[in-house]
């Protein structure tokens, strides 16, 4: 797979176990750049829910990301937004518990919540998922790009998560050896954190400004990938992340002129709400 440990002595253990395990993907081509579906298939279905999962797994998204935070009861849930008004009913089901922080309510009252009406009445009740369930979803057809969303509001957010993946049978090994995930976040103390706990795992960095010089060398020394917002990113960027050993993944790019100027530009990734339209686009260098 494309989105992988730039390390090179880790991406050949890890191809190995692949071997050695029967799982081994099928190799990118060199320049090749992996499609990822934002919070799922988001165009097309309600963002960071099983079904936008199931969608974008229907599109034959390469990658999936999602968005992490924990409950008050201490369970990993999906959802982007640090409160629960955009994207479910909690203001009529909860009306005196504003300002509705998804740290404040218990996973059981989370999943009393409709989190689907809101993007059309087809996906009426549709829950948010914990976790687990968005793992399951995706099984071994796509890979998982998994943002933890404000970690500072929940201390000791990176452990959980590793022992979340570590404890679903067979989840992890196979996910490393396939290249198949990473964590990112704009967060980078958190994500230190996290490579402290589980070095195996590839870490991004998301960045909504134009990171320096410094910022890069330094990520250099344990990160494996740079992922900006694409209005900060040219080839000069581009550039220098691949010169550091590192990949380069732009979001959110929903438009084809778009997506043709940063595939141009040579970055290995790109985040899409509307994954399907960004497959099309890049199957046309190869026609």
């Amino acid at each position: 797979m494309r989105l992988t440990l730039s390390r090179a002595f880790a991406a050949m253990s890890l191809s190995l176990l692949a071997v050695l395990a029967g799982t081994a993907p099928v190799q990118a081509e060199p320049g090749a750049v992996t499609d990822i579906a934002h919070r799922g298939s988001s165009g097309s279905a309600p963002e960071n829910t099983v079904a936008a999962v199931q969608v974008a797994l229907r599109q034959h998204a390469s990658f999936v990301e999602v968005d992490v935070q924990r409950s008050a009861d201490g369970e990993l849930v999906v959802l982007h937004d640090v409160t629960l008004d955009r994207t479910t009913d909690a203001e009529e089901v909860f009306p005196g518990r504003a300002p509705w922080r998804v740290g404040d309510f218990t996973m059981a009252e989370i999943r009393s919540l409709d989190a689907g009406s809101w993007f059309a009445d087809e996906f009426a009740g549709e829950p948010v998922p914990t976790l687990r369930e968005v793992v399951n979803a995706l099984g071994r057809r796509a890979g998982l790009l998994l943002e933890v969303k404000s970690p500072a509001l929940y201390p000791g957010i990176e452990a959980e998560i590793h022992q979340e993946l570590s404890d679903i049978p067979g989840y992890l090994p196979s996910a490393l050896a396939a290249g198949n995930l990473v964590i990112q976040s704009f967060d980078h103390v958190s994500m230190f954190a996290y490579h402290e706990i589980a070095p195996e795992v590839p870490v991004g960095l998301l960045y909504g400004a134009r990171p320096t010089e410094a910022e890069l060398v330094a990520a250099s020394e344990w990160a494996d990938q740079i992922n900006p917002s694409y209005r900060v990113t040219d080839r000069a960027l581009v550039d220098r992340v691949h010169e550091l050993g590192m990949t380069i993944s732009v979001y959110t790019l929903n438009t084809g002129r778009l997506m043709r100027q940063y595939r141009n530009l040579g970055v290995d990734g790109i985040i899409t709400d509307y994954p399907a339209v960004l497959r099309q686009i890049l199957r046309e260098r190869n026609l």
